[in-house]
């Protein structure tokens, strides 16, 4: 059995988690490669054209995992807090695969907490599919939640000494998924670590600091991720000289949470949006805006 994981949207967010309780199962995981143009070449032709570039990327690697393994793991939330959604496309984003591809064998879980649908739930739900114990995937999932919490936390200590010891910093601000997506923006980190600055990550937070950070910039933020986004701008704006946000074209909750982040922080920012691999018009861009930076010190 081997379980392939599409590394795309949750993966960013719980990378550790997953590889790890499949690795505590005993279950042989395979993922993605790098993207390259032909994945979104092949996620643009398999997708509706209002599907966001970070949706028609998974859907692309999706195509060029699913040869590769026995099954493979599509996720589907809908509420990971209370009171809270996320967006639309973790939501539907296993009824999508399935209708896209039929004939694929999946295994996926299903967090909802107005259903009292949570977390440990979905993952004893994953190991019932591979013919685990109950026991068996709760210890799984105990000893992956453990791990997973502390390579965050150290992943957050580590940027925490960036602050103090670089001089010149730039926050590059945006949803996992697109912040380390290599062919979206391996070009526009060169740049900055040419111009000289140290990157700050905006989800590399300690989770305890998202309700009161975000509330700084807003109290009434719906989406679960906006919440981690703002709150990451709200923490680190303090210690940059400046601010680089992405967002994927054309992403319903970022459209109104961008505003925000113009209206209530005062450091520089430079708004980019992303529709397809081309960094073309953006190195004019960030010209200009380390030349705004470069006034304003």
């Amino acid at each position: 059995m081997k379980v392939g994981i599409i590394k795309g949207l949750l993966y960013y967010y719980d990378e550790s988690l997953l590889l790890n309780f499949f690795k505590n199962l005993g279950v042989d995981v395979i993922t993605n490669g790098n993207t390259t143009k032909d994945t979104i070449y092949k996620g643009c032709d398999k997708t509706p054209d209002e599907a966001c570039l970070s949706l028609k990327i998974y859907i692309g690697k999706v195509i060029e995992l699913k040869d590769k393994c026995n099954v493979i793991f599509i996720p589907r939330l809908f509420s990971i807090k209370n009171h809270e959604q996320v967006c639309t496309n973790f939501n539907a984003l296993y009824d999508l695969v399935h209708t896209l591809f039929p004939d694929i064998n999946i295994i996926n879980y299903n967090i909802d907490l107005t259903e009292n649908k949570n977390e440990i739930k979905a993952y004893i739900g994953i190991g019932k599919q591979l013919g685990y114990p109950i026991l068996t995937s709760i210890d799984a999932y105990i000893k992956a939640k453990k791990a997973d919490r502390e390579q965050k936390m150290k992943n957050f200590l580590m940027q925490k000494r960036k602050l103090k010891t670089s001089s010149k910093k730039i926050l590059l601000a945006g949803h996992p998924y697109i912040l380390y997506e290599n062919i979206l923006t391996a070009d526009l980190k060169k740049i900055i670590a040419t111009e000289g600055y140290e990157i700050i990550y905006s989800d590399i937070l300690d989770e305890s600091l998202i309700d009161s950070e975000c509330a700084k910039i807003s109290k009434t933020v719906h989406w679960t991720h906006s919440k981690k986004l703002l709150a990451g701008i709200s923490y680190y704006s303090k210690y940059v000289d400046g601010i680089i946000l992405l967002s994927c074209f054309p992403c319903g909750p970022d459209s109104l949470t961008n505003e925000l982040i113009k209206l209530k922080i005062k450091k520089p920012v430079l708004k980019l949006i992303l529709e397809n691999e081309s960094n073309t018009g953006i190195i004019t861009r960030l010209e200009a805006f380390f030349d705004i930076i470069k006034v304003r010190a």
